[in-house]
């Protein structure tokens, strides 16, 4: 149950994504965390199913073509031809992790460490129906009340929905105030609310102006 679970998981995180927030891209996109609004558990792998999830949840969400890339492993279910067709079909770049590199999607191993590290996690599942209600609650906290470090302590909904820059905005006038009323408790300089970040990168291309890194051995 929890390998089906870890593969539908990994194809909703990517699913989920949208042109304002997008996590599984090989290039750069902002922010590296995004609301999961669709997400399937089911009793085995199927090809079916991850063209299933990701037709229903890319049309949902109004994707438009040569906006998104779809990130995932190398399983048969999200490498097979019908879903090849369909990511095809709808415009979608597809990209897959690097042979034998198994933690080549961190955000996606970050978002699942969340789920099977929350307090509420069962040490097992009874039946289908039990991970499915678990899921309904988890992913509904995920996306509306966890707060991110990742994505300036906002929680995916914000981002998703378009809110980020209108509570960054009420943040900085609290702080200013806070600052105005209290000069000294601020030492080195007036406080600032976290912003969002500019970029998130899978497998970032070298930059020749960078220096190379070298490791010992």
């Amino acid at each position: 149950m929890l390998r089906v679970l870890r593969l539908l998981h990994n194809v909703a995180a990517v699913a989920g994504c949208s042109g304002r927030a997008r996590e599984d891209v090989p290039g750069p996109s902002t922010p590296t965390v995004v609301e999961i609004p669709y997400w399937m558990v089911a009793t085995g792998e199927a090809a079916s199913l991850a063209e299933r999830l990701l037709a229903q949840t890319i049309t949902a969400q109004g994707v438009q073509a040569d906006m998104l890339t779809v990130h995932a492993d190398r399983g048969t279910q999200v490498t097979s031809k019908p879903v090849a067709m369909l990511l095809s079909d709808l415009g979608v770049t597809k990209s897959h992790l690097r042979p034998h590199v198994p933690d080549d999607n961190p955000y996606s191993e970050a978002q699942f460490k969340t789920l099977k590290h929350h307090p509420t996690f069962p040490d097992r599942f009874g039946c289908i129906q039990d991970a499915r209600s678990f899921c309904q609650g988890f992913f509904d906290w995920y996306n509306a009340e966890h707060y991110h470090s990742g994505i300036a302590l906002l929680t995916p909904a914000d981002v998703h929905d378009g809110r980020a820059e209108q509570i960054i905005t009420a943040r900085a006038q609290v702080l200013e105030g806070a600052y105005a009323a209290h000069p000294e408790r601020f030492v080195r300089k007036p406080p600032e609310p976290l912003r969002l970040p500019e970029q998130g990168w899978i497998n970032k291309p070298v930059d020749p102006k960078e220096s190379p890194q070298h490791f010992p051995g």
